[in-house]
């Protein structure tokens, strides 16, 4: 076993090319930072009680946890706006919850229920919540960056100033149809932002076992396109690097891969013993937790007390039983509904 890099706070590590200067992010207010506080928090009890929903049969099929990744997805949709459209891969869960799904709606997908996001027939893979501009959710490894780069199109086309984000793990970068999206995204200067959530093992197989070169953000170089490497256990630190990033596409309509070094706390997916690692390695990466990270730095600023985040952490930990309670005691999918919604 390769002994893996441990944030540092450095924020951006690398970049292909020098990243504009656009000042610093705008301030968020205090009710803002808590709102990001909240769902990070959210995110986290969420998965815990995905984690024991599974150990007792009540998921079917395959189910992606993102303990230990909430920096990402937070602080990346932090620095843009709702109006922005967001892609992502099967790992889904925070991206919808931090879009506006509520807990509710996404226990009973998980569950199969008819009150599911997406009606009880999608499952743990496919959030949507296209009211908010997510667009799943998907499946097919790869598959969605292809999506993405369409999304980034429309928004161009239609003169709107918006930037697409499309989500990846790191096991994707090989894929053709990657290849295939960052060719067009620089030729036709298309507004999408490639954020690779290298959490460092591809399913069990570690990145450098699988790639060449293992700086994923590298793979712009190809493409005479922007590349910047971070690390992604800080929201704050993301969020930073992502609005400058997500500028420079509403400004220039230029795309840039993101690779943000983060890491899961969980296996791969629920049946994965994770033979691959050692708990030490698990338990080193605890230590720069990014949810106690927000929330130390939250007190540290002194707008907020220990004991107002904790009745904010009752109200959550409350809100993820009863929804879990409230999607148990929902109906499953009539038989009816069998053949609807089907495409192909």
């Amino acid at each position: 076993m390769t002994q893996k890099p441990l944030p540092t706070g450095a924020g951006v590590l690398a970049t292909t090319q020098p990243l504009p200067d656009y000042g610093k992010a705008p301030e968020l207010s205090r009710e803002d930072r808590l709102r990001w506080y909240r769902l990070m928090f959210l995110t986290r009890k969420f998965e815990e009680r995905s984690y024991q929903s599974y150990q007792t049969g009540l998921i079917g099929g395959f189910c992606h946890l993102y303990n230990g990744q909430e920096a990402v997805a937070a602080g990346t949709f932090a620095a843009i706006t709702d109006a922005d459209p967001v892609i992502t891969a099967y790992r889904d869960h925070a991206h919808g919850l931090m879009r506006g799904i509520r807990p509710g709606p996404a226990f009973a997908e998980l569950y199969g229920r008819a009150t599911g996001v997406v009606k009880g027939k999608g499952g743990s893979m496919h959030y949507f919540n296209v009211d908010k501009q997510m667009y799943g959710g998907h499946g097919i490894v790869g598959g969605q960056t292809a999506l993405g780069l369409g999304l980034a199109f429309a928004t161009k086309y239609l003169g709107e100033k918006k930037v697409c984000f499309c989500y990846m793990g790191d096991g994707a970068v090989n894929q053709g149809a990657f290849h295939e999206s960052l060719n067009l995204a620089q030729l036709m200067k298309i507004p999408v932002i490639y954020v690779i959530e290298n959490n460092m093992y591809s399913m069990g197989t570690a990145v450098e076992r699988h790639s060449a070169p293992v700086e994923l953000y590298k793979r712009a170089l190809g493409y005479d396109m922007m590349g910047v490497r971070a690390e992604a256990q800080d929201f704050d630190l993301v969020r930073q690097v992502s609005w400058t990033l997500a500028e420079r596409a509403r400004k220039e309509n230029m795309p840039a891969i993101l690779e943000l070094m983060t890491y899961r706390y969980r296996g791969h997916s629920m049946s994965d013993p994770q033979y691959y690692r050692s708990k030490d390695e698990v338990e080193e990466y605890r230590k720069h937790d990014p949810v106690e990270i927000l929330r130390g730095r939250i007190l540290s600023e002194g707008t907020v007390s220990e004991k107002d985040l904790d009745k904010l952490e009752d109200e959550v930990r409350k809100e993820v039983q009863e929804s879990h309670e409230w999607a148990l005691a929902s109906p499953y999918p009539a038989q009816s509904e069998i053949y609807t919604d089907i495409y192909a």
